[in-house]
């Protein structure tokens, strides 16, 4: 019997300087760092550098989604604005996440409903579900006056009544159709949601927390801001505060798992251009927090991709040791450097034959060792990975 194909993943590595910025911070309103090889690093996490991917990727594809644990409250105020009366929208908003399946989504009591679990959904799922409350109306209508009704019962002497389990009254196959309904983001950052049998997506990408490949303490920033209709005299400030940034050449690592994607999507041509948009939103994305501050818009100097069988490869451990600046100056050549000799020693220790093709684009304009074909620009670098991630994987060796 015949085997599977191996999975096909493609690797995405960059070199990316930061100036002073504040892209992501901790709960102490700091920048975040970690600790690795023994020196303090700079850290954006996954999940900062994610939401910059989707919402440049839902841009560019004029379809968006939410994340949200609203959904109940948000259809309730879309019936308001039709005209609802308040108590019936509540109800219909309520009966949205009960009628998603047979015992419904749980739900939080004390936070106006809301549901417990975050919800990842396709933004115009409102307009769906407001139709389908508007279809159902009456039966809704009906139903919240036996659930008055109910309330208003007196309680049995000396027993207490349980709370009556409110029945769904829309139809649930319709609601659970809409709530598992996908986007493009969701097929690639997949979706956790059990409550709904099959609303579950399994992510087809990987992301890894970016840090700076060499030491680097948060930076203090004492700033103060003027009064500027201060009264004769007062030369006081209106505000003084330190905050903290953070500066360096930050390694970013992402994968796709071309197979999982097309598996989600059903369809290998979407799922090819889908990994080339995500290329391109892996390059030009960046979290943007305290961005009117610091203006941080760089772009990577380095961006080098691998396309592989099997399993990724990340190049993270490249920095283990912090790269240590040139006499002159400058972390970018010797991160560089290092990530060079770091794939040029996992070349020789994996081979080649479950490595489709690799290749990177850069400011630099000589040429970089073992990181494969140069590409002159971003634009070929993407057109290149996307044809490599097309390629038949090779046919295993003869016994």
């Amino acid at each position: 019997m015949a085997g599977h194909a191996p999975a096909r993943y493609i690797d995405l590595h960059a070199l990316h300087p930061l100036p002073a910025s504040l892209l992501n911070r901790g709960e102490d309103d700091e920048p975040k760092t970690l600790l690795l090889g023994g020196a303090v690093r700079g850290m954006v996490s996954s999940q900062a550098w994610k939401r910059a991917m989707r919402m440049l990727l839902e841009e560019e594809l004029d379809e968006h989604a939410a994340r949200t644990r609203m959904l109940p409250l948000r259809v309730a105020d879309a019936l308001r604005v039709t005209g609802w009366p308040d108590d019936l929208a509540a109800f219909a908003g309520a009966q949205i996440v009960r009628s998603a399946s047979t015992q419904g989504l749980k739900t939080e009591a004390r936070q106006g409903g809301i549901t417990s679990a975050l919800l990842y959904l396709p933004r115009d799922i409102l307009t769906d579900l407001v139709q389908l409350c508007q279809e159902h109306r009456a039966r809704l209508e009906e139903a919240r006056a036996q659930a008055a009704d109910a309330a208003a019962q007196p309680k049995a002497s000396g027993k207490k009544r349980r709370a009556a389990t409110v029945p769904a009254v829309l139809p649930t196959r319709k609601v659970a159709a809409l709530i598992k309904r996908r986007t493009a983001t969701i097929n690639l950052f997949g979706r956790m949601l059990a409550e709904i049998p099959g609303a579950h997506v399994d992510g087809a990408v990987q992301v890894a927390h970016a840090f700076t490949v060499h030491q680097s303490d948060p930076q203090p920033d004492y700033f103060t801001a003027v009064e500027d209709w201060a009264a004769p005299h007062d030369t006081g400030s209106a505000h003084l505060q330190t905050g903290f940034f953070t500066t360096g050449i930050l390694y970013r690592y992402a994968t796709v798992n071309l197979t999982e994607l097309t598996r989600n999507l059903g369809d290998h041509d979407q799922a090819l251009r889908l990994t080339a948009l995500f290329a391109e939103a892996f390059i030009e994305s960046l979290p943007q927090a305290k961005k009117t501050a610091t203006a941080p818009p760089t772009v990577p100097h380095l961006v080098h991709y691998a396309v592989r069988d099997r399993r990724p490869v990340s190049y993270a451990a490249a920095f283990e040791q912090p790269v240590r600046h040139t006499p002159g100056g400058g972390h970018t050549l010797p991160a560089v450097a290092a990530l060079s000799r770091h794939a040029a020693a996992l070349n020789r220790l994996l081979g080649g034959r479950r490595r489709i093709a690799h290749g990177y684009a850069s400011l630099q304009d000589t040429p970089i060792d073992d990181l494969g074909t140069p590409h002159p620009s971003f634009d070929d670098l993407t057109d290149a990975l996307t044809q490599a991630a097309a390629q038949p994987s090779p046919a295993p060796a003869a016994a």
